[in-house]
């Protein structure tokens, strides 16, 4: 049996993991201030005996995930830095029906966004319907969330990938690997809107045969989040993940999903964040057995 874990004690216990992290990338926080910080934070009760998810875990998880992204002791004034009360908010998130973004992700978003002051009538959540949705079109923040899988065009589907509904066309980014998906970022209804991704890795899928195979075979219970500002950070942390459960699992002829360019691309072709590892400092929060990266 595990011990119960209260939220004070969890976010007391991430102290270490955050210090042996940082101590490990031979950097202290403090030099790394310039850098586009990403939170990896896991929880061994993230899921039950029966994979179901513990939502007052995930709660906690992304409460210490945010505050230590935004250098704050309390979530909710951590979300005071990302939203405010005269905010309209949507929510981006994706329903899938073989892996959604989790309810209870869902749920600890929206509580924290109301927290700090947004109305509840300024608060929406969609996928297919964001073009259309009152909320989505008057939205002046938005936060990104979603499960991280590999993808049989794209290689990875991500936070980037995430926004594919705001497109006129989704084939029209079908080419080229879906090379321009950072353009997405780049629309008039997103850009410069996007004030958190959250990249569910609460149970990543590593492998997949085709645009809609999933097999709960290539599904496991990593029960982590991966937090930040930067989209393309945190698709670059997740895809480095994929790679490790790759290597581990097909071997090293498998590592890479068919080529993940768009990650990429979205920095050096479209500008909205940093690909490059060495100048991304990744903090890693909570239960680390098995973290893989």
């Amino acid at each position: 049996m595990t011990t119960p874990m209260t939220r004070r004690n969890f976010i007391r216990g991430t102290t270490a993991a955050v210090l042996g992290a940082s101590t490990m990338f031979g950097r202290t926080p403090a030099v790394q201030a310039n850098k586009t910080r990403v939170i990896l934070i896991r929880h061994p009760d993230a899921l039950g005996a029966d994979s179901a998810f513990n939502e007052p875990i995930i709660q906690q998880m992304l409460d210490a995930a945010v505050a230590k992204l935004l250098d704050q002791s309390d979530p909710v004034e951590a979300f005071k830095q990302l939203v405010k009360p005269e905010d309209i908010v949507g929510i981006k998130t994706n329903v899938w029906s073989f892996l959604p973004t989790p309810a209870p992700v869902e749920k600890a978003i929206k509580r924290r966004v109301l927290d700090a002051g947004v109305k509840e009538e300024n608060v929406g959540l969609d996928d297919h319907n964001v073009r259309t949705n009152p909320i989505f079109l008057k939205a002046t923040a938005l936060i990104n969330a979603r499960p991280i899988r590999t993808h049989y065009l794209a290689g990875m589907s991500g936070c980037l990938k995430n926004y594919i509904m705001f497109g006129e066309s989704q084939e029209f980014y079908h080419p080229d690997s879906c090379a321009a998906l950072g353009s997405l970022f780049l629309l008039p209804q997103v850009k410069g809107k996007t004030r958190l991704n959250v990249l569910c890795a609460l149970t990543p899928q590593f492998y997949g045969r085709g645009p809609h195979n999933f097999s709960r075979r290539y599904v496991w219970n990593y029960k982590g989040l991966i937090v930040g500002q930067d989209p393309v950070a945190v698709d670059t942390i997740g895809l480095q993940l994929i790679k490790a459960k790759r290597r581990k699992e097909l071997g090293p002829a498998q590592e890479l999903p068919p080529v993940p360019k768009h990650i990429q691309l979205a920095d050096t072709r479209y500008g909205i964040g940093t690909s490059n590892l060495e100048q991304i400092e990744l903090i890693k929060m909570g239960w680390l057995d098995d973290v893989m990266i």
